[in-house]
């Protein structure tokens, strides 16, 4: 038996309608690079100027951030976000210059913005498909495929949002002399997302993380975002400034 799809009598003019009111003028300002409509921009203005009034609004951390808590709804992100060795700085200049993006899972390499910026974003885990290495040593796959991209790993932007294990693997890589550019270190859960956060901020290496269990994929994500988002302001100064 074959079922017919059901088919409604409004068309898609009925359909459409904007969840906001539009202010022409956040719309101008917006310089969210994920934002394409005025609803989606007038939508992100809204909720980054709530935010900036939660957070303050003094230093480029306080953006970082602002995108946080608008990513997550949560205002108390800001009080639990750490910079080390002057992370914003470092990231900026790594998206800068093109350095790779390697993150753990893909729901972090959706989030990213393609626009922007000429980073090639990575999800390690496709570097291991087969899950051999994984397999050969009994490790997760994320951390195996972290070990996989070893040799791109030099003056990168790490974005872990969800695996602690891929942390660690990091971190020991970096005990070995390997350098990235920025570790964005966000792992969430009960299980070694504290201590791997931890382990992060204890390394000789620009960092964003935060305290404790909480964390994610959206805080990974919203980071990153941000460090696009800055990097665009500075080049666009930098131009204006010989023109």
């Amino acid at each position: 038996m074959t079922t017919e799809p059901r088919k409604t009598g409004a068309g898609i003019e009925d359909l459409v309608e904007m969840t906001t009111e539009i202010d022409p003028e956040l719309v101008a300002i917006c310089n969210d690079l994920g934002s394409q409509t005025d609803e989606a921009k007038a939508i992100y203005m809204t909720s980054r100027n709530i935010a900036r009034k939660l957070v303050g609004d003094e230093t480029v951390e306080d953006r970082v951030k602002q995108r946080c808590v608008t990513s997550t709804g949560d205002p108390a992100v800001a009080d639990i976000m750490r910079f080390v060795n002057d992370p914003v700085k470092a990231g900026v200049e790594a998206i800068k210059r093109g350095a790779p993006i390697l993150v753990d899972i893909n729901m972090v390499k959706a989030g990213i913005t393609k626009m922007g910026h000429k980073c090639e974003i990575i999800c390690v885990l496709d570097k291991d498909e087969d899950a051999e290495l994984a397999r050969k040593y009994g490790i997760t796959r994320t951390a195996a495929g972290f070990l996989k991209c070893r040799d791109m790993l030099e003056g990168s932007i790490v974005a872990i949002g969800n695996a602690p294990s891929a942390a660690f693997a990091v971190c020991r890589m970096i005990e070995s002399g390997i350098r990235p550019a920025i570790i964005v270190g966000t792992p969430v859960g009960f299980v070694n997302a504290a201590e791997s956060k931890e382990a992060v901020r204890s390394m000789d290496v620009p960092s964003i993380t935060c305290v404790g269990t909480r964390g994610g994929t959206p805080m990974a994500v919203a980071c990153v975002n941000e460090l696009v988002a800055i990097a665009n302001e500075s080049k666009c100064k930098c131009k204006c400034a010989t023109e």
